[in-house]
């Protein structure tokens, strides 16, 4: 009895095999990745231009008629709130990106304090109400106060904003929406509950991720860049909280839930009164502002005039610089981004001069760099107020009078 043959170990070979086999799935899945990650990119670079084009159709298109046409006051008074709406939707939208860019690069900032969600959620619900009433979409309400939370005001109504726009966005005319504050043990949780739209369930896993949207195609029904509720999850979990999204389907609402740990302090029994604001005046103060864009400096001249400053505005830094110590002004708006010389050196300059020649002037940067670092970067030049272009009207004229005010010469 004979038996022929041989025994060859392949352990190694197979070890070797199986390695192979894992680094291919797992370059496949990689590359798979990159390419869902450049089709997003596309396709939200193909929806970003397209929502910051479309508020200015309104914007241009009503200009140029009403430069070119005569309307009466009720067609002209709607031609203005269109451009206004518009507008601030472009504004928002630029935000969105700024408050995304902060949360990729870990500098979103909060700036905590005991909070009254109940009041914050009110501030939020009149934001809204115009929009709410021009939809037909009733309002419900339901806000017990329950106590407070460690939070940023600003920041807990941007949240509250965001859910309730989202709402409405996606809740047809005659539509309800329903937002409700509740206790649950030692959480606080805020509800916004819409009979809209809904959500598929297919897409509820990435509702939270920056820029998906559930219909990105030309012929979707409804705008925006998908950044809302990315930023909403990132404020929420700043603030030691977590959100959840629920629909039962297209079609049938959508539900949102905000959790958020409650301070263990008693709630406040009512909201503070508000003291009324004394109507802003600039009558006598001498304002000396500067920037390169010649549109911009009509509009300055005629918004502090208006107000009762007698305004300089030049064009440049050697201007001011020029024309200092002769207006002998009260205080200065300057631009930041300028040819030549740029804001920045501009106020440097101005802080190396004596006290008689202007060293000392209050100074505001009205700018549309508008980062944190930006605001920083202007207060460690020499500014003393950092107000975003837009400019809304009022916040530079409270700035102006805020200044003038103050005796600069002790800081230097």
């Amino acid at each position: 009895m004979k038996w022929f043959g041989t025994c060859t170990d392949i352990h190694d070979q197979k070890e070797l095999e199986v390695e192979r086999n894992r680094l291919l799935a797992q370059e496949q899945a990689a590359r798979a990745e990159a390419e869902r990650a450049n089709r997003i990119k596309d396709e939200f670079l193909a929806v970003l231009s397209h929502e910051l084009r479309s508020p200015l159709n309104p914007i241009l298109g009503w200009t140029k008629l009403l430069q070119t046409r005569k309307f009466s006051e009720t067609k002209t008074a709607q031609a203005l709130a269109t451009i206004e709406r518009n507008a601030k939707l472009q504004t928002q939208l630029i935000d969105d990106l700024l408050d995304v860019a902060k949360i990729l690069r870990g500098k979103l900032s909060i700036d905590t304090s005991p909070v009254n969600l109940a009041f914050v959620i009110e501030s939020a619900i009149d934001t809204v109400r115009t929009a709410a009433v021009a939809k037909s979409i009733t309002l419900y309400p339901i806000l017990p106060n329950i106590g407070q939370v460690c939070g940023d005001d600003n920041r807990l109504q941007q949240i509250v904003w965001n859910l309730l726009s989202n709402a409405i966005k996606f809740t047809p005319n005659g539509g309800r929406v329903e937002i409700r504050l509740e206790q649950v043990d030692e959480q606080a949780h805020i509800i916004v509950r819409d009979s809209g739209k809904g959500i598929n369930p297919d897409f509820l896993p990435y509702i939270f991720e920056s820029f998906r949207q559930e219909d990105v195609s030309v012929t979707r029904k409804y705008g925006g860049l998908g950044l809302g509720l990315a930023i909403v999850r990132q404020l929420v979990e700043a603030h030691g909280g977590s959100i959840m999204a629920d629909s039962l389907g297209e079609g049938l609402g959508a539900t949102f839930t905000v959790q958020l740990p409650l301070l263990n302090v008693e709630p406040e029994i009512k909201q503070p009164d508000v003291l009324p604001q004394p109507a802003l005046e600039l009558t006598g103060i001498r304002v000396l502002a500067v920037d390169d864009d010649a549109d911009a400096r009509e509009l300055l001249t005629v918004l502090l005039a208006e107000y009762g400053a007698e305004v300089l505005t030049v064009a440049s830094a050697a201007q001011v610089l020029a024309n200092l110590e002769s207006f002998q002004p009260d205080v200065l708006v300057s631009d930041i981004g300028m040819p030549g010389v740029d804001g920045y050196t501009l106020i440097q300059q101005i802080r190396t001069l004596t006290p008689d020649k202007g060293g000392h002037i209050p100074a505001i940067a009205l700018t549309a760099y508008a980062r944190v670092e930006d605001s920083q970067r202007a207060i460690t030049s020499g500014y003393q107020r950092h107000v975003i272009k837009p400019l809304d009207p009022e916040e530079l004229v409270q700035a102006v009078v805020a200044l003038k005010k103050i005796d600069f010469g002790k800081q230097f």
